[in-house]
């Protein structure tokens, strides 16, 4: 077989556009596909555009490493391209004294994965953010938000500046591996189907990535890759209420999520969210009747908030490998010859923190492809 390309990115989310750009800034021939009809649908543009400084995963874990590294090239990429954001810090608070052990450790795992944090008084706490009521905290001052689609444009635009295509509303129906390489066939918005050969292929498609990996053949089961969808709402607090941040404010996380925490966006709108629920397939209605429980939840450390100052806003869904009850998965970030699938790359469980460690996957992606 002589492939057209010499890879085929399947997902054109922040993950896929970035690891499209890398490869063809390293001269390869690159197709990113996308089953929407614009980049970054999904995952992408249904989260809290933070930047993560890495707080909370294992020590040693991709999530970890390319969380920190990722964060330094976002924020890199970001003053060059000026692309918006702003590094405007988050504290963690713990509400209780017997949350106290679970901070300090948090702090611990932190600083072991080479995050810069700061310990704040109640009083530091109090004149930092007037409305937060903490028996403790500390300040992560590399956390920050950006504005996600602007980011995944650059990646596009870089990638595109490099001689990759990306063709949207194009689904990808079946993926085989042949002499040489890999055959998939995609059918396009007019419902023509087409053969596409490759040299390699990055499935890069985010909360359909297990079901790509089932199409080139693997049993998704037997290698961990199912994935457990987990949809997270956020609401919106009402411009007139008396609530105003300075930065991110964020409780003790919980098992699947990070809790209900105050999120900023550019334009200094105030968000809670998300909470956690699996689903069995994505969805994004929200219940406005969760107001009252996201006000208690962010009650613990916002006493005067309100929930009739919150309106549903959004919602996004997680493509978690950690089921219900299961504490931790890392990313999948695998070349597949030890499953006889060589020339495949499987980009699974990519959830949070993968807006920031985009960059840090993307270059992984380069070194397994040997590019």
């Amino acid at each position: 077989m002589t492939p057209e390309v010499d890879v085929l990115v399947v997902g054109a989310g922040i993950v896929g556009l970035a690891a499209g750009a890398a490869l063809a800034r390293r001269g390869r021939s690159v197709l990113v596909i996308e089953r929407h009809d614009g980049i970054a649908r999904e995952t992408t543009s249904r989260n809290s555009e933070v930047i993560h400084a890495g707080l909370y995963y294992p020590e040693g874990s991709l999530k970890a490493l390319c969380c920190v590294e990722g964060r330094e090239a976002v924020y890199a990429r970001c003053q060059r391209l000026r692309i918006p954001h702003r590094a405007l810090g988050k504290i963690v608070v713990a509400t209780a004294a017997e949350e106290l052990p679970r901070l300090e450790a948090l702090a611990a795992q932190a600083e072991r994965n080479g995050v810069t944090l700061r310990w704040l008084s109640v009083d530091e706490i109090r004149a930092r953010e007037p409305h937060v009521r903490a028996v403790a905290g500390f300040l992560s001052p590399r956390t920050g938000i950006v504005d996600a689609h602007a980011l995944s444009l650059s990646y596009a635009a870089e990638g595109e500046a490099h001689g990759m295509q990306l063709a949207l509303k194009t689904e990808l129906e079946t993926l085989e591996p042949v002499s040489g390489g890999w055959r998939a066939a995609a059918r396009g918005a007019d419902g023509e189907r087409a053969e596409i050969s490759a040299a390699v292929v990055v499935n890069a498609a985010g909360l359909a990535s297990d079901r790509v990996a089932a199409r080139a053949g693997i049993d998704v089961d037997a290698a961990g890759y199912r994935l457990h969808p987990c949809k997270g709402d956020y609401f919106s607090l009402a411009p007139g209420a008396p609530l105003r941040f300075q930065g991110l404010v964020y409780p003790l996380h919980g098992q699947a999520g990070l809790g209900v925490h105050v999120t900023l966006d550019l334009g200094g709108r105030v968000r809670f969210g998300p909470d956690t629920e699996y689903v069995d397939a994505p969805r994004f209605d929200i219940d406005p009747a969760k107001a009252a429980r996201f006000a208690e939840a962010a009650g613990r450390y916002l006493p005067e908030l309100r929930a009739e100052w919150l309106a549903p806003d959004y919602a996004g869904v997680r493509p978690k490998l950690a089921g219900p009850g299961v504490a931790f998965r890392d990313f999948v970030i695998a070349e597949e010859s030890a499953r006889g699938l060589p020339g495949l790359v499987s980009l699974v469980g990519i959830e949070s923190p993968g807006l920031t460690a985009a960059p840090a996957i993307a270059e992984r992606v380069a070194a397994l492809l040997g590019a």
